[in-house]
Formats: C-alpha cells, sequence, structure tokens
C-alpha cells in the first residue's frame, strides 16, 4: 500500500484528536523525521489556509481547515476500502469524467478520485451542458473496474443516487430523494446529478466511471435562468454554507460501502435502497421519450434498472431512457 504523504498524516492525527493537540513529537515519530521538518510541514499547511496554533508543551492545534479541496485533506482519516486509494484535485477542468477516463485509458487502478473546483465543459445525461462555477460545488469521478458484464454496469448509477443521498443527510442532515434515472432533488429541486461513463468489450467491462456534481453552495442568482428543472444547492436549503470536505468525504466513503455491496451481493440491495428514496413510486408520472410519451403508476424498478410504468390498460411498460415528471 503506497506510504500517506506527511501532510496527509498530519491533518489524519489531527482529525483523531478533534479540538486537541497534536505534540510535534508524535508527528516525529509518525513521520519519521526531525522536529526541525515538522515545523517545515506545519508552515506549509498555514501557507496552504490551515489555522494552526503551536502552544509551548503542548503542540500543535488546528483551529480550522480551509474549505479547499486537496488530497491530504480529503484522504485524511478517510475510512474506505477501494474509494479514495489515490485523489487527483484539479483547480479548473474541462470534465472531470474525461480526465477519469483518460486515467481509466492508461491503466490506473479503481479507486480513484478525480475532482475540481471548476470545469469548463461538464454536462450531464444527454449530452445537456452542467453548470460547473468554481469553487461552491462539488465535481467528482470515480473510476471503478468492476467484474460485471457491460449490460449491468447502468446498475451503478443507482448506487451514487443513494450515496448522494445518504451523505446529504449524514453532512447536511437534509433528506433528498431520487429521480429516476439518474437525478437528486431536495424538496423537488435538483441539487444532484450523476453521468457515468464505461469503456467496455463484447463480454467485460475495463472500467466504469462515475461522474458526481453535486450544488453545495451554489446562490440563486448563479443558476442560469433556463433550466429544464428547477435546481436548489445545500446552501439554499439550509440557509448557509455547507463544508465541501466534509461532505466529500462523506460521499466517498457512502460510495465505498454501497460498493462492497454491490460486489458482493449484486444489485437487489442497491436497488432496494434507491426505492426507498424515490417519493414517486405508486404515483401518476409522464416519461418523455422523445418520440413517445408513456402515461400511468410508477411501478417501481425492473431487475435490470428499467422504470417500470403501469398504464391505464394495465400494460406494464419497461423504460430505459427517458425524462421522468409527476404527471
Amino acid at each position: 500500500m503506497k506510504k500517506p504523504a506527511p501532510r496527509e498524516t498530519i491533518l489524519s492525527l489531527f482529525s483523531q484528536t478533534p479540538n486537541g493537540f497534536v505534540s510535534g513529537a508524535r508527528i516525529s515519530t509518525e513521520l519519521g523525521i526531525s522536529r526541525t521538518a515538522v515545523w517545515k510541514h506545519i508552515r506549509n499547511l498555514r501557507q496552504a489556509g490551515y489555522n494552526i496554533e503551536a502552544i509551548p508543551s503542548r503542540g500543535y492545534q488546528l483551529i480550522q481547515s480551509p474549505d479547499i479541496l486537496m488530497p491530504e485533506a480529503i484522504q485524511a482519516g478517510l475510512e474506505c476500502r477501494v474509494i479514495g486509494s489515490r485523489v487527483c484535485c484539479l483547480d479548473a477542468t474541462d470534465s472531470t469524467n474525461l480526465q477519469a477516463c483518460r486515467f481509466g485509458d492508461d491503466g490506473e487502478a479503481e479507486g480513484l478520485v478525480v475532482v475540481a473546483d471548476q470545469q469548463s465543459s461538464g454536462k450531464g445525461r444527454m449530452g445537456r451542458r452542467w453548470e460547473s462555477p468554481a469553487e461552491v460545488n462539488l465535481y467528482a469521478s470515480i473510476l471503478l473496474r468492476p467484474a460485471i458484464l457491460p449490460f449491468d454496469a447502468p446498475q451503478l448509477t443507482f448506487l451514487s443516487a443513494v450515496a448522494v443521498c445518504r451523505a446529504i443527510m449524514s453532512s447536511a442532515g437534509l433528506q433528498a430523494t431520487v429521480k429516476w434515472p439518474n437525478d437528486v432533488l431536495l424538496n423537488g429541486s435538483k441539487v444532484a446529478g450523476l453521468l457515468n461513463e464505461m469503456s467496455a468489450e463484447t463480454d467485460r467491462v475495463n472500467y466504469v466511471v462515475l461522474g458526481i456534481g453535486v450544488n453545495l453552495n451554489m446562490r440563486k442568482d448563479q443558476f442560469p435562468e433556463a433550466l429544464r428543472y428547477p435546481a436548489t444547492s445545500l446552501a439554499i436549503a439550509k440557509g448557509h454554507p455547507v463544508s465541501r470536505l466534509d461532505f466529500t468525504r462523506s460521499l466517498l466513503q457512502e460510495i465505498d460501502a454501497l460498493y462492497q455491496v454491490f460486489l458482493e451481493q449484486g444489485s437487489e440491495p442497491v436497488f432496494e435502497a434507491w426505492q426507498q428514496l424515490c417519493d414517486m413510486t405508486g404515483k401518476a408520472v409522464r416519461v418523455d421519450c422523445n418520440d413517445l410519451l408513456i402515461e400511468g403508476v410508477m411501478a417501481g424498478l425492473a431487475d435490470d434498472g428499467a422504470l417500470l410504468v403501469r398504464t391505464a390498460t394495465g400494460k406494464m411498460e419497461r423504460v430505459y431512457a427517458g425524462d421522468v415528471r409527476p404527471a
């Protein structure tokens, strides 16, 4: 296993002793470096925006962390088996999904997380533009290499949706819901979107990239006027900004836990969790399939993730692509 970077180790020690002190001697022992080298790492953290106090005979105390996404900060104290084995944080990129796909094509191991402060070409389902202003939201992509058939890969979208809802609850105390196939809503407004991409051959998956965009601290005036669906952010719902770092850590841990369930038990428990978060089940819906409009009652998910809609004639329609709205 790759040895943690010094900054990651120091931040992890701080996370293990919240509001407490970490002695220079302990840091020196953990890193196997001199006390002078410890001081240099503390100085670098301060320059990066960390407010760290030094008290003689007591050690160092982390007073406040900047709300910036750095690999060391994300990985510090992260309890994951696979996700986050490597974290790549970018100031700006065209698309985190494109970057993750490039890593995948180059043979990067699964668990890689690509995060960007800003995207110039962020996109959602059906090629729609995903607005990606700087330093307010989470734009992340996760590289996985599951031993599954290409036909089963779309099931991972439901895993991402459940993980986002759970992270919203654990980090912000808000109950989100899911909208088939890849949206997360707060009070009926879109707060997150998911876009998975895949490289595969006929009988096997080379890799899957889980693309996740979550509106964390966007203000109302930052949303485009012409949106297909009403949008919101956690900050709007809470009335104050939320920690991007805390949310990111929470999300990665939720994805890691669900990914282990998926690998060991298949999609059924993931689908069950998703359906518990969907408030459209049993209600009248309209599904716009471009050249076809399906109306009926949403009956849930098929075993392959297709949307089941029972029409007025009693026929059960299976929908694989479309835009679902309440009737």
